[in-house]
């Protein structure tokens, strides 16, 4: 759960928000979130349920050195089961990310499991005790965070505090974000909500960031290297060069820069997909004529043509697709089966039905591509389609098959690997068949 202020653009992702505004509705006033009922008899007070915080009156003063709070011990005080929670259905501990509330004295009043995961503190340790020594928390140059921040003594108009790393006691790192709940848009604080979370998300995807830089970074070198070189010798000697000796540099020139090229649109293609842009011009696709033009291709390139088997189950429905897109599949699955697979690579298109993401039963065509080489270990299969994952030492960037299955994806399909008859590599995709939406209606 990430929680962040309205006041702070960028301030934290909207994944949290539908918590957060459960818990700021919960810690709201009620006189804010209840309609007005007419008067009724007098009640006698009910006795709080067994391990609650009872909560302090909204004008109690700024926090101080509080003790701890009447069977505290549960670890979610006046929000546990028969608490404010329960009337959205929601257990604190049931939040993913840590969940922190502090009443109008600083005192914590819920300190949920997640919490208790992060800071390494046990939730009886922390529910009753001021929010200073529940969470010592300082930035990354050793200055106390609430000191800076001051929720109770500050300023009344501020709503809340962006998420930022921050540090508990030990070094640890943690991601926190506060949101300030007050009875009124400039009254008093009546709530404070912190929210944490931990850094392990964040470190992964900064090593992937670095991987993706090292990876380009290399595979950019070698034919930049290649280009300059050839041209550099070119421009320097190109007299003493004969016509087949500059053919031959100006080919591995050329070359080279459709090396550079593919790796730009595939940096290109993985941040259209990690970002949901990825476009799908659909139109009428012949899947077969495609597949028998990559053949043909790579039979041109110096492949016996007997090393590949096409099969072809008719008839087949209409297939609407990115040509361009079922290009890039087919080209990326058979050069992968030619470079690391071994003997014959038979390619199979049979029309077929699959679930498709909501769970209903689709019209589609399927393709598979099987080698006849060692196939794919079997503790690697679940690692197929993320980046960087190689089969082999032979070249690639290993950002390939990340791109197929997210193609296959924007397409509404499905892509699966697995070991073929003869034990090599079997990838089969499925695309679903028919009309867009917008030719039907």
């Amino acid at each position: 759960m990430t929680v962040g202020t309205n006041s702070s653009p960028g301030a934290a992702g909207a994944a949290g928000a539908p918590v957060l505004a459960a818990v700021s509705q919960l810690a709201a006033p009620a006189a804010a979130r209840m309609p007005v009922q007419p008067p009724q008899a007098v009640q006698p007070p009910r006795a709080a349920p067994s391990g609650a915080v009872p909560a302090q009156p909204a004008h109690a003063g700024p926090a101080g050195p509080a003790g701890p709070g009447p069977d505290a011990s549960d670890g979610r005080g006046e929000y546990g089961e028969h608490g404010e929670f329960a009337g959205l259905g929601i257990d604190p501990d049931d939040l993913p990310d840590g969940l922190v509330i502090a009443d109008a004295t600083g005192r914590v009043i819920c300190f949920n499991s997640a919490a208790a995961r992060i800071t390494a503190l046990a939730a009886g340790e922390a529910l009753g005790h001021g929010i200073e020594r529940a969470l010592p928390l300082e930035d990354l140059e050793g200055r106390r965070w609430w000191t800076l921040t001051d929720p109770y003594g500050g300023l009344a108009t501020r709503r809340g505090q962006p998420e930022r790393n921050l540090l508990l006691p030990g070094g640890r790192e943690v991601l926190v974000s506060a949101r300030y709940v007050r009875t009124h848009p400039t009254g008093p604080l009546r709530r404070l909500v912190v929210t944490l979370r931990g850094t392990e998300a964040r470190r992964r995807t900064e090593r992937s960031h670095a991987e993706l830089i090292a990876t380009v970074a290399h595979e950019l070198r070698s034919p930049l290297t290649s280009v300059k070189g050839f041209t550099a010798t070119l421009l320097a000697k190109w007299e003493r060069f004969t016509d087949d000796q500059k053919r031959l540099m100006l080919e591995t020139v050329d070359a080279d820069a459709n090396r550079v090229t593919r790796l730009i649109a595939e940096l290109l293609d993985i941040s259209r997909i990690d970002s949901g842009r990825l476009e799908v011009r659909r139109q009428p696709v012949d899947i077969c004529t495609a597949v028998g033009r990559h053949v043909q291709a790579l039979t041109a390139n110096g492949q016996a043509p007997e090393r590949f088997l096409v099969s072809v189950s008719r008839p087949l429905p209409d297939l609407w697709a990115d040509p361009d897109k079922i290009d890039q599949i087919l080209g990326n699955l058979l050069e992968n089966a030619v470079r690391h697979g071994e003997g014959t690579v038979t390619i199979d298109v049979t029309p077929t039905s699959f679930a498709n993401a909501a769970g209903k039963t689709e019209k589609g065509t399927a393709v598979t591509v099987t080698d006849e080489g060692p196939g794919i270990p079997e503790e690697s299969m679940g690692r197929v389609f993320t980046r960087f994952w190689r089969g082999s030492k032979r070249g690639g960037t290993g950002l390939g098959l990340y791109i197929v299955k997210g193609i296959v994806e924007a397409h509404g399909g499905t892509i699966k690997v697995g070991r073929g008859p003869g034990g090599g590599a079997e990838f089969r995709f499925i695309l679903p068949v028919g009309a867009p939406a917008y030719l039907t209606q």
